[in-house]
């Protein structure tokens, strides 16, 4: 039997896709309202069919889960950074947002490959209901995914259209408003990413220690 490529697997040609698809938007984002938006959002819809694709193909890879991490991380970490170019007085607010999201998500994933676990998804019932819910639920990570999305989406479109209203209000800071709250449990949830991240990365450095005192006497 010859040995399966990995990276010519459906979900990862996808992936790839998605870089192409950042990358085109990240290149047009200060300039071409249409073109990056349009690239951005196609982006981070296939995030969805690449994980139906893992499942259908029976070829869900850890190198295909890592590549959907850092794709969604730097997608949304270079669009805050274009919106704090756009809106300096928010700086300090994109700012934090990037940190929280990059540091969070990184120390958990982390966390999980020490731990030894198949996916950055997999969660144990006795780490935390709330992450439990979060990935095992898909209406509620999709929501939570797609409020996040359309908040940063809607103040980037807002810079372009702020002239677009409806009843008086600007239409796309009226869904940024809106999408507001979501984009703020999100950033509650990466959070608890770290938490739940450090707790289990103590649980590791006590038992490592336990088994250097045991070598030693």
């Amino acid at each position: 039997m010859s040995e399966e490529n990995i990276f010519l697997f459906v979900p990862n040609i996808i992936g790839y896709g998605r870089i192409i698809l950042a990358l085109i938007s990240f290149y047009y984002m200060p300039t071409n309202c249409a073109v990056a938006i349009f690239c951005y959002i196609t982006s981070a819809l296939l995030d969805a069919f690449d994980g139906h694709a893992a499942r259908y193909f029976n070829q869900s890879t850890k190198f295909g889960a890592i590549l959907d991490q850092l794709t969604d991380r730097c997608g949304t970490m270079c669009l805050c950074a274009v919106l704090a170019h756009f809106y300096p007085d928010y700086m300090f607010f994109f700012l934090l947002s990037m940190t929280i999201d990059i540091a969070c998500h990184w120390i958990y994933l982390h966390t999980t490959t020490l731990q030894g676990k198949t996916s950055h998804k997999f969660i144990d019932m006795s780490e935390n209901r709330i992450m439990h819910l979060y990935y095992t639920d898909r209406t509620t990570l999709f929501a939570m995914c797609a409020g996040n999305e359309m908040f940063y989406a809607a103040m980037y479109m807002h810079h372009f259209n702020s002239e677009l209203t409806i009843v008086g209000i600007p239409l796309f800071l009226a869904i940024a408003y809106i999408s507001a709250p979501i984009a703020i449990v999100k950033s509650g949830i990466s959070l608890l990413h770290l938490v739940v991240a450090c707790k289990n990365l103590s649980i590791i450095d006590v038992n490592e220690r336990k088994k250097l005192v045991e070598k030693v006497h």
